[in-house]
């Protein structure tokens, strides 16, 4: 049977989970597939995925969209980063900026001269060697410019903010117009084939069946065939990260648009801040143990820039992660998959890294096992390193004022994270495993931003003598000063090349 293509996909739920997948398989496939997705008006989309990281920029070539369209049909904006605002101390703040920091000397990497300078009380904040967070700081954009040998201007490094909403209805018209068939209609029965189990239809309300070979579940967290249909069971994170719900609210613009994300820790929780064109993105996330809905509401709400344009919405979750992605002929994308706060902007990232693990192994009617189990095994390593990360930043805080946040510094933490922090404890090293979706740099900044203890550098720092060091930090702050002088404000490069119309 191996070799033998199938010829019927189908896509349960739309969304941005549903839509990314059928661009990118209407893109890959060559119409040589028939592709079809089955969504309900009826049934509404959590939606509140508008911030990105950078990778999102792949997905959109590879589904060959225009940078300044997408932009203006999504009432997008860029970003540069996350600013954490409260998340070490009461009134501290730091960016998680994208890209590099400093310039490469001898033999180590930048942020350990800058570890041995900063012990000696000789070196400026490490956001200063950064040009994406010294221009997020300014509210200036910019893309790369790869015409300047050498400059710092060739490092900048950004992703979006966008309406999700909106990102869904621009790969909808995109993938209709390559071949993708949209059904509309609510799944009342799901039927499986003996003696395998497979998924061989679904069901409609009007009584229509649409039978497929290769079932993708984009229902979300209800898991519709890769839970309630193949019972394949869910591991719960909870006592890691024990946020369970959230309140999503979008509020009136506020002056300047900045290029950067906003997570600001209340005494129970986190808020976000995501900045698009015609409005701002707004929510809670908190433990249901701590504080009520109604506080957490009065939160959020007291906590805006503008006047509020809807009721807060309420969502409820469970962190953690479906036991396999991949079941039978059965793969679960977004939400169907698992769920992890939205604090680092992963979520659709999690999409887009399902669906080209799809394309990587992607069957055949012999259904290889092999394949399945390594498609299984890579999405628990990518969840769960981006579940280490999200809990450094609980775990790694100072915070006195309420018991949540004593709660997360005390909790026990994974073994894999645990290591990460005592190897950057004794000589400010990160390893980065397997490729691992965080890099080194990412560590790095949550780790100083948060005050993590550092007892020593990389023992080859001190073949430079410290004078050298000093002059070599000194010039790479003064280049990065000077190209982010050179660089348009956000709200200029917005208006001159990707302005959306006036709603």
């Amino acid at each position: 049977m191996h070799n033998q293509a199938i010829k019927d996909i189908v896509i349960v739920g739309g969304g941005t989970a549903g839509w990314m997948t059928a661009a990118a398989l209407s893109t890959v496939l060559n119409g040589r597939y028939n592709i079809r997705l089955v969504e309900s008006d009826e049934i509404g989309i959590v939606g509140v995925g508008e911030a990105t990281i950078p990778m999102i920029q792949r997905f959109n070539r590879v589904v060959g969209i225009d940078e300044n369209e997408f932009m203006r049909e999504t009432m997008g904006s860029f970003k540069l980063g996350i600013e954490f605002v409260n998340w070490g101390r009461l009134g501290e703040r730091y960016m998680h900026g994208f890209g590099r920091l400093g310039q490469d000397l001898a033999t180590v990497r930048f942020e350990q001269y800058w570890q041995k300078m900063r012990l000696a009380g000789k070196a400026a904040p490490l956001e200063e060697y950064s040009i994406t967070r010294m221009a997020a700081r300014a509210n200036r954009f910019m893309p790369p410019r790869f015409d300047v040998p050498n400059s710092p201007l060739g490092d900048i490094t950004y992703a979006y903010h966008f309406d999700a909403s909106l990102y869904a209805k621009y790969l909808r018209k995109l993938s209709e117009a390559r071949g993708v068939t949209r059904i509309e209609g609510k799944i009342t029965r799901v039927t499986r084939r003996e003696p395998d189990g497979h998924v061989d239809a679904v069901e409609l309300e009007n009584g229509a069946r649409v039978e497929g070979e290769l079932f993708i579940d984009c229902s979300g967290f209800r898991g519709l065939l890769i839970e309630q249909a193949l019972e394949t069971g869910y591991e719960d994170w909870t006592h890691w990260l024990p946020a369970d719900r959230a309140l999503a609210v979008p509020s009136e613009s506020a002056p300047g648009i900045t290029p950067y994300t906003r997570a600001t820790a209340h005494r129970s929780g986190w808020q976000w801040r995501i900045p698009l064109q015609h409005r701002t993105g707004n929510g809670h996330v908190y433990c249901s143990r701590f504080i009520s809905d109604d506080e957490a509401a009065a939160t959020l709400l007291a906590n805006l820039d503008g006047k509020a344009l809807a009721e807060p919405r309420l969502i409820q979750f469970q962190t953690g992660m479906r036991k396999l992605a991949w079941n039978r002929n059965v793969v679960a994308v977004g939400l169907s998959s698992g769920f992890l706060e939205p604090l680092e902007s992963t979520s659709i990232h999690l999409i887009q890294s399902t669906i080209q693990r799809l394309i990587d192994f992607f069957p055949d009617r012999g259904w290889s096992a092999v394949d399945r189990d390594e498609f299984n095994r890579q999405t628990r390593f990518d969840y769960e390193r981006i579940r280490d990360f999200i809990i450094l930043h609980y775990h790694l805080n100072q915070r006195t004022d309420s018991p949540y946040w004593l709660e997360c510094a005390n909790m026990a933490i994974p073994d894999t994270l645990r290591q990460k922090m005592d190897m950057y404890r004794t000589h400010g090293r990160v390893v980065r495993v397997d490729n691992e979706l965080f890099s080194e740099v990412g560590w790095v900044q949550v780790f100083e931003g948060q005050n993590m203890p550092v007892e020593g550098y990389h023992p080859l720092v001190d073949t430079q003598s410290e004078e050298d060091i000093a002059e070599y930090l000194d010039g790479v702050r003064g280049v990065i000063a000077k190209c982010v002088g050179v660089m348009p404000s956000h709200d200029e490069y917005i208006a001159k090349h990707c302005a959306a119309r006036k709603m």
